[in-house]
């Protein structure tokens, strides 16, 4: 691992370390930094803002690359599942606490719950544009990308808050699963 990384996955550590044993609202920047043994301008270099920490999502590219190499002859709500469904599959799944704990930090705070949930507006925005610009009606791709991304949603905060209950890729499928996809007829 590079330094950069490592300082990186350093400071992710540190603060999400914090957050969970004081609370997100009650956790500085300085703070972070000073437990992370680095300055607040190198907290500054590696996250915008004290949020990013915790937001920080590098799957939504890997879902959108998945979602437009679908076949295109399914119905829209299909190649946004099995386009998530395949995302994750080629992901590495997640093994350590930090991942967990991100989400349920995310999950419990208000405001970090409304910045997952303007995170998955843009998330929702490529994806319609992937399906709008192989013909699909921008309906019918907003609906699929909003119900997918919704289940998505709604399965990481629950796999987040039980610490029992099998792998996140499971609890994506079940979610996923739950979703019935259907062929849009224009009128």
């Amino acid at each position: 691992m590079r330094r950069s990384q490592a300082t990186r996955q350093r400071l992710q550590t540190m603060a999400i370390d914090l957050f969970t044993e004081k609370g997100f609202d009650n956790v500085t920047v300085e703070e972070i930094a000073a437990a992370a043994g680095v300055s607040h301008m190198t907290f500054y270099r590696n996250f915008p803002t004290k949020e990013a920490v915790v937001l920080d999502d590098p799957y939504d590219p890997v879902v959108t690359a998945a979602v437009a190499e679908q076949d295109q002859a399914l119905p829209a709500m299909e190649r946004v599942k099995r386009g998530v469904l395949d995302a994750f599959g080629r992901l590495q799944e997640p093994e350590d606490r930090t991942v967990r704990q991100k989400i349920r930090l995310a999950s419990g705070h208000s405001g970090l719950r409304a910045r997952v949930w303007e995170n998955n507006l843009r998330t929702e925005e490529v994806v319609v544009k992937a399906l709008t610009a192989t013909g699909t009606p921008r309906l019918e791709a907003a609906v699929a990308a909003g119900a997918v991304l919704g289940a998505l949603t709604a399965a990481l905060f629950d796999w987040a808050r039980d610490e029992v209950e099998g792998p996140l890729g499971e609890r994506i499928e079940l979610a996923l699963g739950l979703l019935v996809s259907s062929e849009v007829t224009a009128t």
